[in-house]
Parts: C-alpha cells; sequence; structure tokens
C-alpha cells in the first residue's frame, strides 16, 4: 500500500512514529510535511495531500493535526476524497469497510501511540466491501 501522509505543527511530533509504523508494515510512505512543529495551516497540507492522492487512485492518505477535525474537514472538500476522522480502531474498519475511505485523519492531542498503531492495522488490514455501500458512496458524490 502507498501513503501520502501530511500534518500540521499540531500533528508534528507523532508522524515519525507513525510513517515507522507504517513502513514496518511494509507500506511505501511519501512524507508531504510540514517537517517542523513551526506553525502554519493545515488546509494548505490537506489540499496538497488531497491532490496527490486523487492522482494515483490506488493512494492513500494520511493527515495529522491536533484534534484531526480540520484536517478532515478541508480534505472532504474535494470530490472523490473520503476522509474519515478516526478515533479507535472500530471507526478505522468501518470508514474502510463502508465507506471505501481513502484518507485517514486522526489528531495528535487525543490519541496515544498504540491507539493510533491499531488504527492503522484496521485500516490496512479492512477491504472496502462494495454492494450496498457502494450504491451509498455514489450518493455522496453530487
Amino acid at each position: 500500500m502507498k501513503f501520502y501522509i501530511a500534518n500540521d505543527h499540531a500533528g508534528f511530533n507523532v508522524k515519525t512514529d507513525v510513517i515507522k509504523i507504517l513502513k514496518d508494515k511494509n507500506c511505501e510512505v511519501i512524507d508531504i510535511g510540514t517537517k517542523s512543529c513551526e506553525r502554519v495551516d493545515y488546509p494548505d497540507f490537506a489540499h496538497t495531500l488531497c491532490e496527490a492522492v486523487l492522482k494515483e487512485n490506488e493512494s492513500f492518505g494520511i493527515l495529522i493535526c491536533g484534534s484531526g477535525i480540520g484536517m478532515s474537514m478541508a480534505a472532504n472538500r474535494h470530490k472523490g476524497i473520503r476522509a474519515a476522522l478516526c478515533h479507535d480502531a472500530y471507526t478505522a474498519k468501518m470508514a474502510r469497510a463502508h465507506n471505501d475511505a481513502n484518507i485517514l485523519c486522526f489528531g495528535e492531542r487525543i490519541l496515544g501511540l498504540g491507539v493510533i498503531e491499531s488504527i492503522i492495522d484496521a485500516w490496512i488490514d479492512t477491504p472496502f466491501e462494495g454492494g450496498r455501500h457502494a450504491e451509498r458512496i455514489k450518493k455522496i458524490e453530487i
């Protein structure tokens, strides 16, 4: 699996750990930034990541900010992006299985590293179920 990853200043500290988790699972990771804790505007990084994911159909994205809310709101402005703010393995599993989410969002200030790893595991291990869920996904794209 290929992941693009981006963050703002409030998601910087955990990003290195997330990249290591992904690489340990044999995922390709492209770090879009930011590369420090210096204040930046999260929409800039969300938009850049979404453009990359949309260009590469089989890729996924991970967006990290303080709460995950801002990143998910910015990402979901893009047609074809289904960004899911996940707080545990169950929400990650459902985001993939029922919503075919292609962007995972979470907050560094909300989650510990163990929970983050369980979210990533669920995301990677869960395929989209299709069927009735595919029909619902079509209704999102208006």
